[in-house]
């Protein structure tokens, strides 16, 4: 791992120190009160910057590491005006949406983020062309850069109808869950299983059926978008295509957990045995995620799953911050440039254990609000996980070092 990728890594474990912090106020305001701060609009600040600041600056770094360690020849240099581009557009966003919502700064900055992200696109998938030995794993990330690159249509929809002020669910919720979908799901998703499929090679050099699990995962993520809109009306039809859709990643993840489990104790040695933990319970959360999504075809479950906001956030942190940050954060600790001291094994144990607490509370409240019931003390509980998280959080940036 170079030093140029872990100067941009820690800069965007800052950044999630930040998204932590954000976290925090929202939960603070909930529970007690903030009236100089606007929630919706320190909402919006919170995920558009978690998505830039901290997923994708991440997962740009590790990119034009990949291709460097793959092309011989340092590119971050070439990719740093992108990089530098992605990370003042996100401050940009962080800045601006808490004054003024979608506004003109804000929808200026979403906007240039975007734009910087194409460029991005367009000339890493011609770095990704001439690195012709990886033909999987460059597929794993021109599939990551197409979806990250048609999520754009979901925020552009969303800011054509917030700023024109048009008042219409519906089309609100597809806006959405279009952009959440193709950034969780797509371009989120494969850039983490290119970069872990690169280190699998390294202890299996042939995977088994490693294209039919490609395509599996490829062809049903455009179809998959539809479980977010299992509550509009559709042909029967659409919805086997959709159930058929969410069929297909459970048996790709199941086949490739297959393929992986005889060399388990081979690949675990690739990591040290804190990130092994991350990537256990990531492992784990993504598990979970592919069953819940399969259980939402059903028509019963799925209008409870979309009707309780509890739930809805429930299943959004449980891919965010349970498969997608600690896969990241996994990541980054198995460069043997970072020391594993006292602070940074504590912050990593905290942070985990706040992440289960606040997906447990989540859930709880979900379950309680469709059995019309109250918890009590639960914004404070929920308040307290934030702040459990923001801990943890904090220690890893503190407790980080690097190897002379």
């Amino acid at each position: 791992m170079s030093s140029r990728l872990l100067q941009w890594l820690r800069i965007s474990l800052l950044n999630l120190l930040l998204v932590a912090s954000i976290g925090l106020i929202l939960r603070y305001k909930i529970a007690f009160n903030l009236p100089f701060i606007d929630q919706k609009h320190l909402l919006h600040a919170h995920s558009h910057f978690a998505f830039t600041g901290w997923i994708s600056m991440a997962l740009m770094a590790f990119m034009v590491d990949y291709a460097s360690r793959h092309k011989n020849l340092d590119l971050f240099p070439k990719y740093r005006w992108l990089l530098w581009g992605n990370l003042i557009t996100a401050y940009g966003m962080l800045f601006s949406f808490p004054f003024e919502g979608y506004g003109l700064f804000s929808i200026s900055f979403s906007t240039l983020s975007i734009f910087n992200s194409w460029i991005f696109t367009f000339l890493f998938w011609k770095e990704l062309n001439s690195i012709s030995k990886n033909w999987i794993i460059n597929n794993w990330f021109k599939a990551a850069l197409f979806f990250n690159a048609i999520s754009a249509i979901g925020a552009f929809s969303l800011a054509i109808l917030m700023a024109n002020k048009i008042v219409h669910q519906n089309w609100y919720l597809l806006a959405v869950y279009f952009f959440l979908h193709f950034q969780y799901n797509g371009w989120f998703f494969f850039t983490c299983m290119g970069l872990f499929i690169e280190r699998v090679t390294i202890v299996i050099p042939f995977i088994k059926k490693q294209k039919q699990i490609f395509w599996l995962f490829a062809g049903s993520c455009i179809p998959a978008y539809f479980l977010s809109a299992l509550w509009l009306s559709m042909p029967s039809w659409g919805y086997a295509i959709i159930v058929i859709a969410a069929i297909a990643q459970l048996v790709a993840w199941t086949q490739l957990l297959n393929q992986l489990s005889p060399k388990f104790q081979n690949l675990s040695l690739q990591y040290p045995k804190p990130a092994n933990l991350l990537l256990l319970f990531a492992g784990v959360a993504l598990t979970i995620k592919f069953v819940l999504q399969a259980v939402s075809t059903i028509p019963s479950i799925s209008t409870l799953a979309f009707g309780f906001r509890p739930i809805v956030i429930a299943y959004l942190h449980l891919i965010l911050l349970g498969v997608i940050t600690l896969f990241l954060v996994a990541n980054f600790l198995s460069s043997k440039l970072i020391q594993f001291n006292k602070l940074v094994l504590t912050g990593i144990a905290v942070f985990v254990f706040g992440i289960i607490f606040n997906e447990c509370l989540l859930m709880t409240q979900g379950i309680a609000a469709i059995l019309e019931q109250s918890i009590s003390y639960i914004n404070e509980l929920l308040l307290f996980a934030a702040l459990i998280l923001f801990s943890g959080m904090l220690l890893l940036n503190l407790g980080i070092k690097i190897r002379k």
